[in-house]
């Protein structure tokens, strides 16, 4: 059975390269035919019988051009079957015995109801049909109810179904070939997008880490600066402060850029993404940096979801890196971690200064700005904001009053993940 359809698959494929030489042959086979039923008498005396008549030569003449149209079936198949038909008339009309050339015309009309529509072939079908059968019933020999004629209407109406059912299943399977091919490049579209999605959260890790450890060891060096004349042994600390904020900067940049290796390199990073259980650490670094930090929690014994985990870790870096920048060197920051329901509160504010008026009273300072007063012109709130927006929620940056700034993001937790015993 395999070998069956191996060779009937050989057979299409070069019917596809060589379809002038198959059509060819196809003509070949039915002027053979032809010629084989045109020495046929089917009244005979003990019913058919072969050998006892023999064609004209205007028959046979008109056999040859009748199988020679049918080499160009596919090219012009219209055509061909007009031509085919009236050979197939001629012959009814003007010969004294029915002849088989009314095959020629069976095999172009399925060839016209195979390569056109179903309108074209369902009126050329009707109109060979009616042409032949009627031609075959007033002129041929036979009374017009003998069996011949029926047959040349039975013919004629079989080709056209069965090329009209070869066209389609042809234009079924194009559109089910159509949607396999249409679905594979949805999926790579799918894929390609995921990627530049991963590529943007990844680019967004490495803003945040960089301006966090940047703006420590900005401090750092500044301070170490300041004390290296008079008090060595601070400005030694404040170094060594330095080497490690950028020690765990280059560790942090290693560990997200490795997120872009193949799973089977051996150097892919092994060790899990930062996240609320490692915060303490991080306001470590914030308070060695001098700025004095005080926590609030009440999700103790609570698991977050790790998009969730790592969203909370880089807005309450950002929101203590922005501090540390622009509230001056006496701000002081809270942060707070609330778990409420469903969702996570994360506070973070300062007590620095209040902000400066604008300079152009055309151009007042807008809370609701998505960069924010104390941030004008960066993209640290707008990559928190971004984060917050892309897992469901909130977040609301704005001057307090009487001073210092407020972050604050709501995220919303789903309670199965969420939530433990």
């Amino acid at each position: 059975m395999t070998t069956d359809g191996t060779l009937l698959a050989r057979a299409r494929d070069r019917q596809r390269t060589h379809p002038l030489a198959f059509d060819a042959a196809l003509a070949f086979l039915v002027l053979v035919a032809m010629v084989i039923s045109s020495f046929t008498d089917p009244h005979g005396p003990d019913g058919p019988t072969f050998g006892t008549r023999a064609p004209t030569t205007e028959g046979v003449v008109l056999m040859v051009l009748a199988a020679a149209a049918l080499v160009l079936r596919r090219r012009r198949p219209i055509p061909v079957l007009v031509v085919t038909s009236g050979f197939a008339l001629l012959e009814l009309v003007a010969d004294e015995l029915p002849s088989p050339v009314a095959m020629s015309a069976v095999v172009a009309l399925y060839t016209v109801a195979s390569q056109t529509d179903r309108p074209t072939t369902w009126r050329l079908g009707l109109a060979t049909m009616g042409l032949l059968t009627a031609s075959a019933m007033f002129f041929g020999p036979t009374p017009w109810y003998a069996q011949e004629n029926l047959g040349v209407f039975a013919w004629t109406g079989m080709a056209a179904a069965a090329g009209d059912a070869v066209r389609s299943r042809r234009a079924f399977v194009d559109a089910i070939r159509e949607r396999a091919e249409r679905a594979e490049r949805t999926r790579e579209e799918e894929a390609r997008r995921r990627v530049a999605e991963e590529r943007l959260r990844i680019a967004r890790d490495l803003h945040d880490v960089v301006a966090h450890h940047i703006a420590l060891v900005n401090v750092q060096a500044g301070v170490a600066a300041h004390v290296m004349d008079k008090r060595p042994d601070q400005a030694k600390e404040a170094l060594g402060h330095v080497r490690a904020a950028s020690r765990s900067a280059l560790d942090e940049l290693r560990a997200t850029v490795g997120l872009l290796r193949q799973s089977g390199d051996p150097e892919a990073p092994t060790e899990p993404v930062s996240g609320l259980a490692v915060l303490d650490g991080l306001l470590a670094t914030f308070r060695n940096a001098g700025l004095p930090v005080e926590l609030a929690r009440t999700d103790a014994g609570t698991a977050l979801p790790a998009a969730v985990d790592l969203a909370a870790y880089r807005i309450i870096q950002e929101a203590l890196t922005n501090v540390r920048k622009h509230a001056g060197a006496e701000a002081r920051a809270e942060v707070s971690v609330v778990r409420v329901g469903r969702t996570v509160e994360i506070t973070v504010l300062d007590d620095g200064p209040p902000l400066p008026p604008p300079a152009d009273p055309a151009d007042p300072a807008d809370p609701a700005d998505p960069a924010g007063p104390a941030d004008r012109g960066g993209h640290g709130l707008l990559g928190m904001r971004e984060r917050v927006t892309a897992l469901g929620g909130t977040l609301t940056a704005a001057p307090r009053y009487g001073g210092g700034f407020r972050v604050q993001a709501i995220l919303p937790v789903n309670a199965d993940d969420g939530e433990e015993a």
